[in-house]
């Protein structure tokens, strides 16, 4: 029996060049995409619940007044966690449903409506903006979570801006919540990063984030 020795070397030749492409595509954060284990749609929506539940909590467990009667709170924390960790629109709902109740259960009624709203966008925009800036690479995962974060959290003050100066009727006195709500979503912000990073080393749950 002959052995075909260049066959063999080959064969070698083209593992050892699958095996360098894998490592380059790793290097580069685009091997990722096909070694990711979506959530089903049942999982979708348990972990929705769940962080919903977590938003309420988070947001009702810390309550600092600002200058609107709103408060400062670690709410926005959850809420972009949610984003990141769910997607534009399971966490959209998220985010918005888990603010609203916080708020019916605080007593701010009347900022309710707008919340299920903006904290719904906020979600929305983190999640969307961040999937478009993090596919260029592994390297671009973190200013892409702070520039998506931060874009989003500029929204909700502008958003809590236009709800209270129109909607609430308080014309260009709602400015005095502005700065309350600067500081609201750099705390947002900065937990929420600190919050994603440490759970991206976990490779089960990574594994599980879209993207």
């Amino acid at each position: 029996m002959s052995v075909d020795f260049n066959n063999t070397g080959n064969k070698e030749k083209g593992k050892s060049e699958q095996e360098e492409e894998i490592k380059r595509l790793q290097a580069e954060g685009r091997y990722q995409a096909e070694t990711k284990h979506s959530l089903s749609p049942v999982q979708k929506l348990v972990g929705a619940g769940m962080l919903a539940a977590l938003v309420v909590v988070a947001t009702l467990l810390i309550q600092i007044p600002t200058p609107s009667r709103g408060f400062l709170n670690m709410g926005d924390v959850v809420v972009l966690v949610s984003a990141w960790m769910l997607g534009p629109i399971y966490g959209a709902a998220t985010a918005g449903i888990g603010s609203m109740l916080a708020d019916l259960f605080a007593g701010y009624t009347m900022f309710a409506p707008g919340t299920l709203i903006i904290k719904g966008l906020i979600a929305f925009i983190a999640a969307s903006l961040f999937a478009v800036l993090s596919g260029r690479g592994k390297k671009h995962r973190i200013p892409a979570r702070l520039l998506s974060g931060a874009v989003a959290e500029l929204f909700m003050v502008f958003g809590y801006f236009v709800y209270e100066a129109v909607i609430l009727g308080l014309g260009w006195a709602a400015t005095a919540g502005v700065i309350g709500n600067l500081g609201q979503g750099a705390f947002g912000l900065a937990g929420g990063f600190i919050i994603i990073s440490m759970l991206e080393r976990h490779p089960y749950i990574k594994s599980r984030m879209p993207y």
